[in-house]
């Protein structure tokens, strides 16, 4: 027995303890949160080819269940059918479009070679009005710039396009293979059926939303590509078609891509014409047309889809473009939208989820309209 005059052990450790878990879990996280970036960028060229795939899939799943609703006559479009004809229309387009788009970037680099001392001699008289020696310094510096170089990095990436669409169309035809199973397999994982069912409606959810959000966006991208191509045929400018489908491209970046296109064209025109004028114009008129497809049609369609916060979209399109560049870009307000109703399923992300909300509503916060028995 332990005397009166004998004092108990200290437990200073045990108040220790739990700090220095904390810390251990801290460091643990930062660790991970480090393998993880070094994973996602050395294997960026996968990755992004896997995340366009799966997009690619959950679009034309949605149109294979659609289509295996049609009868023809007396009888039903198999699935077996749906699927082949989805694969080889997927397989057809990606194909055809990254042979245009490597046919026109091929076609800007080549011809902008000629125009390279114009250009700089354009950029320069701009300042003129600052007087010549401050023009003649703008164009000291425009020419030690290696444009050259800049062109031909460029036309290295667009090469890279040709192999990622192959490798995306190889994804999509094991997806569609594996599609079959998946339902079983998620029985399998959560060993409850009614866990797997309520992960399978997130997913359906997750997907209808990114569909949504694509088709509306790729119309609204078709119809500003076009209204430009337009334009630039109107004041007879040579990169009409390329200016259109870089237009359609970057309408896909929310709040930026349409700044950015919107100066490069009118930097195209005042290149191709010299007149400051005219750039001018075609500016303002692009910039119109930017604004209203936009600001007003855009969110028109999309209605509470896109209920994100433009601050949330704008970190992530900042945070997947510095980890997979201009791809990630592309790629992060989808991404951003999984992550967001994923985290609003979740007890403990919840806070996330209201975060990254416009509002701080989620889907199951707004009142649902009541229906009648």
């Amino acid at each position: 027995m332990m005397s009166p005059h004998e004092s108990k052990p200290s437990s200073g450790s045990d108040h220790h303890t739990p700090d220095r878990s904390r810390v251990q879990l801290a460091l643990q996280g930062v660790i991970a949160f480090a393998v993880l970036m070094f994973l996602l960028v050395q294997a960026s060229f996968v990755l992004i080819s896997l995340a366009i795939a799966l997009i690619l899939f959950s679009l034309m799943t949605q149109a294979i269940n659609s289509i295996s609703r049609l009868r023809i006559g007396r009888y039903r479009v198999a699935e077996w059918v749906a699927t082949i004809c989805a694969f080889l229309l997927i397989s057809s387009t990606l194909l055809a479009l990254s042979g245009i788009v490597v046919a026109q970037v091929n076609k800007v680099l080549s011809t902008s070679l000629k125009y390279t001392d114009d250009a700089q001699r354009a950029v320069a008289q701009v300042f003129s009005w600052l007087g010549a020696d401050v023009q003649g310094a703008v164009l000291d510096s425009m020419r030690t710039i290696g444009i050259p170089g800049y062109m031909g990095a460029v036309a290295g990436q667009a090469g890279n396009i040709l192999s990622a669409s192959v490798l995306i169309i190889l994804f999509v035809a094991f997806l569609f293979a594996e599609r079959f199973w998946f339902p079983a397999k998620l029985v399998i994982l959560f060993g409850d059926e009614r866990r797997a069912a309520r992960v399978r409606a997130l997913i359906s959810s997750i997907m209808h939303r990114v569909n949504y959000y694509l088709l509306v966006k790729t119309g609204v991208s078709a119809v500003t590509g076009l209204m430009v191509y337009v334009v630039m045929l109107i004041f007879g400018l040579e990169f009409a078609t390329a200016m259109g489908i870089l237009s359609f491209i970057l309408n896909f970046l929310p709040s930026i891509g349409s700044i950015i296109a919107t100066v490069l064209v009118a930097l195209v025109t005042y290149l191709e014409l010299g007149s400051l004028a005219s750039a001018l114009a075609v500016f303002l008129i692009i910039g119109a047309i930017q604004f209203v497809n936009g600001n007003l049609i855009d969110p028109m369609l999309l209605g509470r889809t896109l209920q994100m916060s433009s601050l949330g979209i704008i970190i992530s399109l900042a945070f997947w473009g510095a980890v997979w560049g201009v791809a990630g870009m592309f790629l992060a307000v989808p991404m951003m939208l999984a992550v967001m109703m994923t985290c609003a399923r979740i007890p403990v992300l919840r806070p996330v989820a209201i975060m990254l909300s416009r509002e701080g509503l989620l889907d199951d916060d707004v009142p649902q309209p009541e229906t009648e028995s």
